[in-house]
């Protein structure tokens, strides 16, 4: 399993909380890229609920990592 910037953003606008079926569910009907949905396969299932891309991925940036000031533009 791997998680690119790329491939995590697909998940950003998911129904958070969500399970492993939900989150498949989601990236199938959003038309998300092949490798989400293997990405998401991969995880094991012990029926947890995920609240947000942070519990999949832990190094996924947040807003906070970036280097943009709103209050410029």
């Amino acid at each position: 399993m791997y998680w690119t910037l790329e491939l995590a953003s697909k998940l950003e606008d998911a129904p958070w909380p969500a399970t492993k079926d939900e989150l498949i569910d989601y990236a199938v009907r959003s038309g998300a890229p092949l490798e989400v949905l293997e990405n998401l396969q991969e995880i094991e299932d012990e029926g947890d609920v995920y609240e947000s891309i942070e519990d999949i991925w832990p190094d996924y940036p947040s807003k906070d990592d970036f280097l943009w000031n709103d209050d410029e533009y």
